[in-house]
C-alpha cells in the first residue's frame, strides 16, 4: 500500500506491506533507529513516538494507519541543533543509564507534561507506567521530568 506521512517535519512517501508495524516503518525504512523495539508486546514503550501529537506506542500501529499523520520520533526534537528542554533535563539529571527505554521514556514524558504542565512526583509516576526501564529504578527519570516542567519544558 501507499503511505505518505510526515516524519520529524519531512514528507516521505512509501510503499509498505498493509502489515508493517509503524516501529518497523520508522527504523527500517526511514533509518531513524532511534526508536526502540523493546519487547513486541506492546508493554516497554521504548518504541513510543508522537503521532499527531500524541504519544503513542508505535508497535502497536500499523504504517497505514499513521497515513496523512505527523510521526514525531526522538531524533525530530531538537531545534537549530539544541536539545529539547526534556532531553537535556534527562542529561543533566542523569535520567538514563544503559538508554535503550530514554527515547520513548521522553517522548511520553514530553506527552505528559503537555497534559499536566506542572505534574507531581505522583502524577510523574503515574503518566510514565507503560513506559518499563530496567535500570534506573526510576528516581532520575521521574526526577528529570520535574525539572523539565520546572523549567518551562511543556510549552516546547
Amino acid at each position: 500500500m501507499k503511505i505518505s506521512l510526515t516524519v520529524n517535519g519531512n514528507l516521505h512517501t512509501s510503499e509498505v506491506e498493509p502489515r508493517t508495524l509503524l516501529v518497523h516503518y520508522i527504523r527500517e525504512h526511514l533509518g531513524l533507529t532511534a526508536t526502540n523495539v523493546g519487547c513486541d508486546t506492546s508493554s516497554c514503550g521504548a518504541c513510543t513516538v508522537h503521532l499527531d501529537g500524541e504519544a503513542v506506542k508505535s508497535c502497536t500501529i500499523l504504517a497505514v494507519q499513521a497515513d496523512e499523520c505527523d510521526v514525531t520520533t526522538v531524533e525530530g526534537l531538537a531545534k537549530n541543533g539544541e536539545m529539547h528542554p526534556m532531553q537535556k533535563a534527562f542529561m543533566e539529571n542523569h535520567g538514563l543509564q544503559c538508554g535503550f527505554c530514554t527515547p520513548g521514556m521522553v517522548m511520553a514524558a514530553i506527552s505528559l507534561l503537555r497534559e499536566i504542565p506542572n505534574p507531581s512526583e505522583e502524577e510523574v509516576r503515574i503518566g510514565l507506567e507503560g513506559n518499563l526501564c530496567r535500570c534506573t529504578g526510576y528516581h532520575n527519570i521521574v526526577k528529570s521530568v520535574l525539572d523539565a516542567a520546572s523549567k518551562g519544558a511543556a510549552g516546547r
